[in-house]
């Protein structure tokens, strides 16, 4: 990278990683001038919607950022109060804030107990199971109060913050703090594991991303968030009573969080400041507070039935202008740094079979793979083997069991017969994210790019590995991509699958499996992608199997091929013999125009 442009590189950098602690501490100094100025009665308020508004952040990412459904967050909030509580009444050591991170563990590690059933639930199922929790821990609650509640003994504060005003001072910085903590979780690994196991489960596991770790960890951050909210009510009134942590008011906060888009901070504060100023401007209009959860419901539903929320409303307003900009992948005939003639790249253009290329050692062994459904044979007696640094294409007719096999070999049906070997390492009984791992990747059909982050966040959630910025750059100007600052909700299908590919190519695995990569683009992108793709094993050192229904681009690409028809071998080989067998030609039938 030039020297100027690392320079403007490590500025850019600085300022991304430091806006945010500015942004804090203007919120801090802003919080301070308001301590001062504000009287008694508004003082407990606004305590009361920075309690909220830390409880709603933790949902924000259960719920906003990884999609489960978490009916409990008071519940966390009455562990964390719990705690306080009795570290108060036993005089533990280390005073309120060390109580306080006590109360933020407990509740994080009841939070991995409950989501424990996320790892095989989702939907209503899992509201069911949160919701359960939180009735069970409730009437449990009321049996047993909190300590020292009926001996009329009150949560010590700390000394500097002994009254409300200094209290709300105090409560300012935990809900700075949690929020920067927030802000950097989401922008790393375990925020970029969130939203990608919110839209796609297989797609995580594909990526070398264990699906449990990431569903567990949002619900240990969301509850010892709660748990930190219910620490400072317990601060606050000091007395803490079951009456505030009720399963009715988990429901409200949830819909709160779903209505103002909680996975966006300011959104969170936003809930929080809707989760007081309602009941507030229902006591003044001598209303009912009760129909505060009302009007939380009416809004729940709004916000659920049109898909959309009001923080996401708004950012998208703000992106808009930055998206047409920003838009789709333009790729080229050729690679950026390609040396070929660009006369060459046609639809006639015929891999050539290197033989040095064929003699290396296997990156892939498949000896007998069997997969039977039933009565059926998916898969029968498969075997072949794919040389490090080499592409092969895996063709068929629809039904001959090509998708059956991607599954099989990376891990989604580990039940099969045969074996499956990733170099000498037999890949019996591994999980998709332990193979993606040791270096077998794969794309899909289906789109099951995270349209949540951006381009540049998914290549690095993908890669797995430290890149510079200029590691990202490079591979998504090789092919064709939007720069790495985009929105993949941006840009097209065709777009994302191309977005898909570079981030695989860049994690460097040894075998990368391409499921029909092509589909979504024009001709013309497909033979600028060809060009692309027969640089792949000498440019990053990978092999590849290429699965592809479009003829042109396989014959352009694949030096060998093998044919699966109703499951079994029916040819593999260099290309020119096996697109000449007469089996494949007859299994081709109704596409026989596309192999002369």
């Amino acid at each position: 990278m030039p020297h100027a442009d690392r320079t403007r590189f490590t500025e850019s950098r600085g300022y991304r990683l430091s806006w945010p602690f500015v942004v804090a501490a203007a919120a801090i100094g802003v919080g301070y001038l308001l301590s001062v100025g504000l009287n008694g009665y508004f003082v407990f308020l606004a305590i009361s919607a920075i309690i909220a508004s830390i409880a709603i952040l933790g949902l924000g990412i259960v719920t906003g950022s990884a999609g489960m459904i978490a009916l409990c967050q008071l519940t966390f909030a009455a562990i964390g109060a719990w705690i306080v509580s009795l570290l108060s009444v036993i005089h533990a050591p280390g005073g309120f804030v060390v109580w306080l991170l006590a109360g933020g563990i407990a509740a994080g590690l009841a939070g991995i107990l409950v989501g424990l059933p996320a790892l095989r639930l989702r939907g209503v199922n899992l509201a069911v199971v949160t919701l359960g929790f939180a009735a069970a821990a409730d009437v449990t609650l009321v049996q047993i109060q909190f300590p020292g509640s009926a001996d009329g003994i009150a949560v010590e504060r700390p000394e500097l913050f002994s009254n409300d005003r200094q209290f709300f001072f105090l409560a300012v910085i935990v809900l700075a703090v949690c929020a920067l903590a927030v802000f950097f979780l989401q922008r790393g690994r375990w925020g970029s594991s969130w939203k990608a196991v919110a839209f796609s489960e297989r797609g995580t596991a594909a990526s070398g991303q264990s699906v449990q770790s990431a569903k567990l960890s949002a619900f240990a951050v969301s509850a010892a968030l709660g748990g930190i909210a219910g620490g400072l009510l317990a601060g606050q009134v000091q007395l803490p009573l079951a009456a505030s942590f009720t399963p009715l008011q988990s429901l409200a906060l949830y819909v709160l969080a779903i209505m103002s888009g909680a996975h966006l901070i300011d959104m969170a504060i936003l809930g929080g400041i809707l989760w007081v100023l309602v009941p507030e401007l229902l006591k003044r209009w001598e209303v009912d507070q009760n129909w505060g959860f009302v009007v939380f419901g009416i809004l729940g539903v709004q916000a659920l039935t049109s898909g959309t929320n009001l923080g996401q409303t708004v950012r998208d307003l703000i992106w808009k202008r930055t998206d047409r900009k920003t838009a789709n992948a333009t790729l080229s005939a050729l690679p950026p740094d390609a040396g070929a003639d660009a006369a060459a790249i046609t639809t006639t253009t015929t891999a050539t079979v290197d033989e040095a290329a064929l003699d290396g050692a296997p990156v892939l062994t498949v000896e007998g793979l069997t997969v039977q459904f039933g009565a059926l044979k998916a898969l029968d007696d498969v075997s072949f083997q794919v040389p490090a640094a080499s592409i092969m294409g895996l063709i068929g007719p629809n039904g001959a069991g090509k998708s059956t096999f991607v599954d099989a070999i990376s891990g989604f049906l580990p039940k099969h017969g045969g074996r499956v070997l990733l170099g000498d390492r037999d890949l019996a009984g591994l999980s998709p994210t332990r193979r993606a791992r040791l270096g077998l990747r794969r794309t899909f059909q289906q789109d099951r790019v995270p349209p949540a982050l951006t381009v540049g966040a998914y290549v690095r959630f993908v890669a797995r590995r430290r890149l510079a910025a200029s590691d990202i750059d490079e591979v998504l100007e090789f092919f064709g991509c939007p720069p790495a600052r985009a929105r993949l909700s941006s840009v097209d299908v065709g777009t994302r699958r191309l977005v898909e590919v570079a981030a695989n190519v860049v994690s460097r695995p040894r075998l990368l499996i391409l499921d029909e990569p092509a589909a979504g683009l024009s001709h013309d992108e497909h033979l600028a992608l060809a060009a692309r793709l027969r640089e792949l094993p000498t440019r990053y050192g990978v092999a590849l199997i290429i699965i592809e229904h479009d003829l042109d681009l396989v014959r352009s690409v694949c030096p060998t091929l093998t044919v699966l028809d109703f499951g079994r071998v029916l040819a593999s080989g260099p290309q020119a013999e096996v697109l000449a067998n007469p089996d494949v030609v007859k299994a081709y039938m109704g596409e026989t125009e596309l192999l002369k």
